[in-house]
């Protein structure tokens, strides 16, 4: 029996559609978006090095994600023809509206994390390696 909810409808045959959400969750949740566009969102439009120096990550990784965040419109690069060339990156509106999820998830962090932290105590069991 299928179950749904608000947050995951109800699955297909597919496993793979067993939560339409998870393309999203993969979207905005992977290792380093959320790092870009908190950075973003606070400091405003940034340099690739100072993305670089403020977040700590490699310039191949941040460049991957950069490309990524922008193909699906998280965030724009500007490009400015001068001696040197400059790039700027700054979050789009599509990427700022994203602010009321980090908020909720801040909120549930406040409201939880204790709790987490509580069950990981008392957890005996293996961890994963």
């Amino acid at each position: 029996m299928a179950r749904t909810s608000t947050w995951c409808p109800q699955p297909d045959d597919d496993p793979a559609d067993a939560c339409p959400i998870s393309p999203v969750v993969d979207l905005v949740f992977s290792r380093w978006t959320t790092p870009i566009l908190w950075v973003l969102h606070e400091h405003g439009t940034q340099r690739f090095v100072e993305l670089e120096r403020r977040i700590g990550v490699t310039p191949k990784v941040l460049t991957q994600r950069l490309r990524q965040m922008e193909r699906d419109g998280l965030v724009r690069r500007e490009i400015y023809a001068e001696v040197p060339p400059r790039v700027e990156y700054e979050i789009t509106e599509l990427g700022r509206s994203l602010q009321t999820v980090f908020a909720a998830l801040g909120d549930w962090s406040g409201e939880h994390m204790a709790d987490v932290e509580r069950a990981r105590a008392g957890y005996a069991g293996p961890l994963p390696r």
